[in-house]
C-alpha cells in the first residue's frame, strides 16, 4: 500500500479543538470518525465500502476503501470497482477477480477545498454537540441555584452568563419588582425552564419562584441542608412577603430558631437578596385547624370551622384581630391560603353569635390540663374554638371519652350562660 500523507496541519486543528471545546477524547474521535464519513459519503457516492481509523492517541486518521477487483475494462462503478491490472499495480501482485481489494485513501490529496469543507462540518457537528451537553447538564439542574454576571439588559429579560459563559435567562416577569442589575453584577437565581428547540438550549432562571426561597433556606441554614429541618411548605408574594412552614426531626432543634438565627443572623441575609421581602416562619402541624391558625400570624383566631374534603375553612376572630388576620391589601390571609392549600374565610366573632372569648387555660380549674392540651392539639385554644364543633366531631377528633366531651361543652356553655 501507498504510504499515508495526511495534511499535517490537520491533526493539530482537531487537538486544538479538542482543547478548546472540552470535549472527552472518545467523544472527539466518534465526531471525527463521522465528520469524515459524511465528507467522503458526498465525494464518493456512499461510504459503505469505506472504513475511517482513527489513532486516539494523536487523532491522525487512516482512510480505507474496499473495492470488488473486475477484469480490465469492465469497471462500470470507480468508487466500488478496481481493474485486476490496477489491483496488482497497487501493492497487491496477487490480487483475483472477485476478491476484495483494499485501497488506501489519501484525504490530503483531494485538495484545499475538501479539507476546508472537512472542518465546516466538524465544527458545526462539536457545535451541536456542544448544545446537547449543555442542554442535558441543565436539564437536570432544573430548580438548583445558579449564578450569574449580569451581561445585558433589555427592557422584557435580562442576559446573565455563568462562570463557563453560559447563557441564563431572566424574564421581568421572574424578577423580584425592585430588582435592578447593573451590567457586571453577580445575581443569583433557580432554573425554572429548559427546553432545546431547534437544538439551541434556552436556560430559564427565576428569582420570584418559591422554590428560590427555598434554596436560600437550604444555603443559608444548616440544618435544613443537612436533612435535620424539613421545608414542609412555601409562600411568597415576591418583593413584599413570604411564609415559610417548617418542622424538624430532631425534638432538639427549634426550627424556627435555626431558621431565624441569632439575632436574625440567618434570615436577614434571605431578606436582603430578595429585597427586603418580609419572611414569616412558622412551625409546621398536619393539623389542619392549628397550621392555619398559626398561617394567619399574627392574628389570634377564636374558633374555626374546617371542611377538609372541600379545603375549605371559617375563621372567627375578634373584631381587632380580622385586620391583622387579611393584612396590607390582604396579603396576609392571600399568603395563609397559597401555605395551607385552604380557601379560608374570615368573620368577626360577633357573626358567630357570641360577644367575646376565653382561653381555654383559664379553666383550669373545672378541666384538666390534659384535657385542656387534647383540644389544643386538634386546633381549639378558646371557649369559642370548641363550641363551634358539633358534640360527635370533638369525640372523633380528640379521642376523648364522650362524658369528658360533655363535660366540657357543658363548662364552657354555662360560662357564656352566666
Amino acid at each position: 500500500m501507498a504510504k499515508k500523507e495526511q495534511a499535517p496541519d490537520m491533526v493539530a486543528l482537531f487537538q486544538e479543538l479538542q482543547e478548546i471545546k472540552k470535549i472527552d477524547k472518545s467523544t472527539m474521535i466518534g465526531v471525527l470518525e463521522e465528520s469524515f464519513r459524511n465528507v467522503l459519503a458526498k465525494m464518493f457516492g456512499t461510504d459503505e465500502n469505506l472504513e475511517v481509523i482513527m489513532n486516539p492517541d494523536n487523532g491522525d486518521v487512516q482512510i480505507l476503501q474496499n473495492l470488488e477487483v473486475v477484469p480490465d475494462g469492465e469497471v462500470e462503478n470507480p468508487n466500488l470497482q478496481i481493474s485486476l491490472s490496477d489491483a496488482r499495480a497497487d501493492d497487491d501482485p496477487e490480487a483475483e477477480i472477485g476478491e476484495e481489494h483494499t485501497k488506501e485513501i489519501i484525504f490530503a490529496k483531494f485538495g484545499r477545498r475538501a479539507i476546508l469543507n472537512l472542518r465546516q462540518t466538524l465544527q458545526s457537528k462539536i457545535l451541536d454537540l456542544q448544545k446537547e451537553a449543555v442542554y442535558s447538564k441543565f436539564k437536570d439542574m432544573e430548580g438548583e441555584l445558579v449564578t450569574g454576571e449580569v451581561y445585558q439588559t433589555w427592557s422584557k429579560e435580562t442576559l446573565l452568563l455563568d462562570d463557563e459563559k453560559n447563557e441564563l435567562l431572566l424574564p421581568k416577569s421572574e424578577a423580584i419588582p425592585r430588582d435592578f442589575f447593573r451590567k457586571g453584577e453577580t445575581v443569583r437565581a433557580v432554573i425554572v425552564n429548559v427546553d432545546n428547540r431547534n437544538n439551541n438550549p434556552k436556560i430559564t432562571v427565576s428569582r420570584t419562584s418559591p422554590v428560590f426561597l427555598r434554596r436560600l433556606f437550604e444555603l443559608e441554614v444548616p440544618e435544613i441542608h443537612d436533612g435535620l429541618i424539613n421545608i414542609k411548605a412555601v409562600a411568597r408574594i415576591p418583593g413584599e412577603r413570604a411564609k415559610i412552614a417548617v418542622e424538624s426531626y430532631d425534638e432538639r432543634i427549634d426550627p424556627v430558631g435555626a431558621c431565624v438565627g441569632v439575632k436574625g443572623s440567618r434570615i436577614h441575609g434571605i431578606v436582603r437578596e430578595l429585597r427586603n421581602e418580609n419572611i414569616d416562619v412558622i412551625n409546621y402541624t398536619s393539623n389542619p385547624s392549628l397550621f392555619i391558625q398559626r398561617a394567619l400570624s399574627p392574628a389570634k383566631i377564636s374558633s374555626i370551622r374546617i371542611d377538609e374534603e372541600e379545603k375549605k375553612a371559617e375563621v372567627f376572630l375578634h373584631p381587632d384581630e380580622v385586620s391583622l388576620a387579611i393584612g396590607k391589601g390582604g396579603m396576609n390571609i392571600k399568603l395563609a391560603c397559597m401555605l395551607t392549600g385552604y380557601a379560608i374565610d374570615v368573620y368577626r366573632d360577633s357573626d358567630n353569635g357570641y360577644e367575646d372569648d376565653i382561653y381555654l387555660d383559664e379553666f383550669k380549674d373545672e378541666i384538666d390540663e390534659w384535657v385542656i392540651d387534647q383540644l389544643k392539639e386538634i386546633g381549639c385554644v378558646t371557649a369559642k374554638n370548641v363550641l363551634a364543633i358539633p358534640r360527635d366531631e370533638l369525640i372523633e377528633k380528640t379521642d376523648l371519652e364522650e362524658e369528658t366531651v360533655d363535660n366540657v361543652i357543658k363548662v364552657l356553655k354555662a360560662e357564656f350562660e352566666d
